[in-house]
């Protein structure tokens, strides 16, 4: 019977049929802005061409906590173009409330997470019955592509084996650089917090609704480590984990917000979660 009706239905290919989700299922996508105006209009028509080639249904949660660059102005000419069906603009601590899909969708607005990944998370939770999908770039073919050593650091911890290079701000670094950053120095936080994932701060992940929630109830960290500390705690709560390798690619325009205070904060979260977990 399968066959057959992809025979009858011949405008939409098998792929589409393949991550085509129930009619009840909405994915609702959660875009974090901060001075982001020039990448904004290019990641929602990425969202948008990806949900429409795969019959997805869908809306865009731009939030906003008034970025002094225009990137509100940037929000309210996309929901004029989509519609605010698709399109909605809400301030920060609002964003959740504002979501009416069953689904969420957590990625950066700065083109770092590409949208084509989104069909193959779908794929991946119907398949397994997951309640987090999390992309990873330590699995499989994924990768990071474009990022400095600093931004290595913080993601993969590995500054706890050389603590005071990055907080002196050195740009000469010691022969740590000719590490394998992503995969040594994440191994080394899994050592520490066992989390049963190979990816714990990255942040584009799909989640079921009601587990986002729990989570965010139970998570107490900002910054950085509130990523890994999501992870942890849905492994300590028995939430099912899929991963989907992604190819993390460093932002088209603007400035990485990564500074020594948040370099500082990631030790320091690192450490209080391994002591409390």
């Amino acid at each position: 019977m399968a066959s057959l009706e992809v025979r009858r239905s011949p405008p939409m290919s098998r792929r589409q049929l393949e991550v085509r989700s129930p009619r009840r299922d909405k994915y609702s996508v959660l875009l974090p802005t901060y001075n982001e105006r020039e990448n904004l209009p290019l990641i929602v028509w990425l969202l948008v061409k990806s949900f429409s080639e795969s019959g997805i249904n869908y809306e865009i949660i731009i939030i906003d906590d008034g970025s002094p660059d225009g990137t509100r102005d940037v929000a309210e000419q996309l929901e004029k173009i989509y519609g605010s069906d698709r399109i909605v603009r809400t301030a920060y601590i609002h964003g959740m409330k504002h979501a009416t899909g069953n689904y969420i969708i957590i990625m950066d607005a700065d083109l770092s997470h590409h949208p084509k990944f989104i069909p193959e998370f779908i794929r991946k939770q119907k398949e397994g019955n997951f309640d987090i999908v999390s992309g990873t770039r330590y699995k499989g073919n994924g990768g990071v592509y474009g990022w400095d050593l600093k931004r290595k650091i913080i993601s993969d911890g590995v500054l706890l084996c050389c603590p005071g290079w990055s907080l002196l701000g050195s740009s000469d670094p010691p022969i740590l650089a000719s590490w394998d950053y992503s995969r040594g120095a994440n191994f080394l936080t899994q050592i520490l917090l066992r989390p049963g994932a190979s990816d714990l701060t990255g942040s584009f992940r799909l989640y079921r609704k009601e587990v986002l929630e729990k989570l965010i109830e139970k998570c107490v960290s900002k910054g950085y480590v509130f990523q890994m500390e999501m992870i942890v705690r849905a492994r300590q709560l028995n939430y099912t984990i899929g991963e989907v390798p992604i190819s993390f690619v460093d932002r088209v325009y603007g400035e990485s917000k990564l500074g020594g205070n948040e370099i500082v904060s990631f030790l320091k979260g690192l450490l209080t979660l391994f002591a409390t977990t």
